[in-house]
């Protein structure tokens, strides 16, 4: 259903991840382009900050705003200072507010559960890491279905068609 059709904005998503991760990022937003496709998300990452923008103020103004704050985790996400020290700490504070929901999202293998964002449930299913499934198309396209679970609980279903989108408080 396109956006036109749905009476409302996309849901931001964004993406708080290692640099080192960015090419199973970028995997991740390919499996994300149905939810796309429909008008359901937009997505957002620090690789589009343009040329002179100030970086830090680009990201804070989106992980602000977002509605889904995708922790793309593996040991480089969890040794870097701004991933851990800042990104986590404000998508933390802004899912127990509950004005955003965070989604670990476990890509590679590493020491996470004893971790603040250890008490969620993860993604895909059981915390099994993307690179140590034998199709990786699979453990993407269950951490998809699991985004768009997340989304339709966002967006009231309550609504009639053609009406705005109420979006739910975030529980």
């Amino acid at each position: 259903m396109a956006e036109a059709e749905r009476g409302s904005a996309p849901i931001e998503v964004f993406f708080a991840y290692s640099h080192r991760d960015e090419n199973l990022r970028d995997e991740l937003a390919t499996h994300l382009s149905s939810l796309k496709r429909q008008g359901l998300i937009k997505e957002w990452h620090d690789g589009r900050i343009g040329p002179g923008a100030q970086w830090g103020k680009a990201i804070d103004e989106h992980l602000n705003e977002a509605h889904i704050i995708l922790l793309l985790i593996s040991a480089d996400f969890i040794a870097s200072d701004y991933c851990y020290g800042i990104e986590v700490k404000r998508a933390l504070e802004r899912h127990e507010r509950g004005v955003a929901r965070v989604i670990p999202i476990i890509l590679r293998p590493c020491d996470w559960t004893a971790l603040p964002f250890g008490m969620l449930q993860a993604l895909p299913k059981d915390g099994k890491p993307v690179t140590n499934w034998a199709n990786q198309d699979e453990a993407f396209t269950e951490i998809a279905r699991g985004i768009r679970v997340t989304v339709e609980n966002i967006v009231s279903p309550a609504r009639k068609p053609g009406s705005p989108a109420v979006v739910a408080p975030i529980t």
